[in-house]
């Protein structure tokens, strides 16, 4: 994700075949992969590559939710609504990260600092309810609790 996603480094593209097959899983998963996310102009030049319209680009990476097309942040907090979390109160806790971040589910800081996500399930059902903020977990949590990690994760003092 240190790259810029425009058309610097996108070599690669041309190792496939500049047929609108190629579109996906290669070139957008390989560019997501590479850059975090998929860019306009990263798009563009796809689009221009396979000889197809930038819209039929778009309308295939928009069908599809794992594509992202803005930078995730630093931190990537990932708020469980499974079963377990949902009926222990995943609501309350995501409407306080969301209160605390400034931001909605599926957004990032301005800062660049936390992308707030919303995950059907960690799989952590035994600590209900949890976050993950990038690949650590946090579990038997409550809105303050979890406003609390988000304030010391600002602060540069909580370790993930």
């Amino acid at each position: 994700m240190g790259e810029k996603n425009g058309g610097a480094g996108l070599d690669y593209i041309r190792s496939y075949p500049p047929e609108p097959s190629s579109l996906i899983p290669p070139l957008l998963q390989r560019t997501q992969e590479r850059f975090g996310y998929l860019s306009r102009e990263v798009l563009e030049e796809i689009a221009n590559y396979l000889g197809i319209p930038l819209s039929r680009v778009y309308g295939v990476a928009t069908f599809y939710a794992q594509f992202r097309f803005e930078p995730l942040g630093k931190y990537v907090v990932k708020v469980c609504h499974g079963t377990a979390c949902h009926v222990n109160g995943a609501v309350s806790i995501a409407q306080a990260l969301k209160e605390e971040l400034g931001i909605d589910e599926g957004q990032t800081t301005k800062d660049g600092l936390v992308t707030l996500e919303r995950v059907a399930c960690l799989g952590c059902c035994s600590l209900a309810p949890v976050i993950m903020i990038n690949e650590k977990v946090f579990g038997k949590l409550n809105p303050e609790k979890a406003r609390k990690l988000i304030r010391k994760l600002r602060e540069g003092k909580l370790d993930v």
